[in-house]
């Protein structure tokens, strides 16, 4: 019979979230095949040994990592917020941070096969993702990642381990280090307004003509109202267009600053964990209701 390894327990524990002592009875059950012990704890343990994979990972961190002119800004996400704060999770983030900036890898898939080796898990990235979700008894993914190696000179700012900024330039680093914060604040979607993503623009233009049609004035007045909506709109979603949140008079705005310290941004990468991630709204009133239901069917 083969030995029974911790990794191979924890490996079916990451497929199957059962627990930990469950797994290993399952794989000396199956003589260590993999597959035959995922059978077994399905026909013992039923929904409770429901694949981790299935469960949503809203919560996470922002990991960056910035050498010269090469850096990184990562997103890996979890479960919940106490695992985010988990030493070992976060060193992985640091880990593949590192890992996008120095081996520039083409997408999530090329990351997950580099080699990586912590907590006893390895030798690929992803087998410490699976290792640790084993371990740590939470699902765990990498999201996204940006990459910058064109030469600029780069910023990054995190607030804390929810938001994430890295910034391209030239000029003054300490410009650039405030511009960074500011777009942490205000969060602006473009770098300029040409940039602003074509779907955004054309959603506030729809905003805009629903709200003109009902003031029930002339057909121009109404498309002027609705062309000064969508520039107000692209002032204010636009970096060099946004005021500056350091403004001394309250009106300088972002470009304005950057020119008069000499500094020119040539983009800009946000990340604010589980933006865009539906999050699993637990309903503890339906869940008691169908507790007390399924209590009284079984007397």
């Amino acid at each position: 019979m083969p030995a029974i390894t911790a990794s191979m327990v924890a490996e079916l524990r990451a497929k199957t979230d059962a627990p930990m002592m469950e797994c290993k009875k399952a794989l000396t059950e199956a003589d260590g095949d993999m597959v035959r012990a995922e059978e077994i704890l399905r026909v013992k343990l039923g929904n409770k040994a429901g694949k981790a994979a299935a469960r949503i990972t809203a919560e996470g961190v922002i990991s960056a990592a910035v050498s010269g002119s090469t850096g990184a800004l990562i997103e890996i996400n979890c479960e919940t917020d106490f695992v985010s704060k988990n030493d070992a999770f976060l060193a992985f983030a640091k880990a593949c941070a590192e890992l996008v900036a120095s081996h520039n890898p083409a997408d999530v898939a090329a990351l997950s096969a580099l080699p990586l080796s912590m907590e006893s898990f390895g030798p690929t990235v992803e087998d410490v993702r699976k290792g640790l979700i084993g371990k740590i008894g939470e699902n765990m993914t990498i999201r996204r990642f940006k990459r910058y190696a064109g030469g600029g000179k780069l910023a990054s700012y995190l607030h804390g381990t929810r938001i994430g900024v890295i910034v391209e330039f030239d000029g003054d680093d300490v410009a650039a280090k405030d511009t960074a914060m500011h777009i942490a604040a205000m969060k602006p979607a473009a770098l300029s307004s040409a940039e602003v993503p074509a779907e955004l623009v054309e959603k506030e233009r729809k905003i805009a003509t629903e709200k003109a049609a009902e003031s029930g004035k002339p057909a121009d007045i109404v498309a002027k109202m609705v062309e000064g909506s969508v520039q107000k709109f692209l002032k204010e979603v636009s970096l060099l267009d946004q005021v500056f949140v350091k403004a001394a008079d309250g009106k300088q705005t972002v470009g304005a600053y950057l020119k008069s310290t000499g500094t020119t941004a040539k983009g800009f990468t946000l990340y604010v964990v589980g933006e865009g991630i539906e999050k699993k709204q637990d309903d503890f009133a339906a869940e008691v209701a169908a507790q007390v239901a399924a209590a009284s069917k079984a007397q």
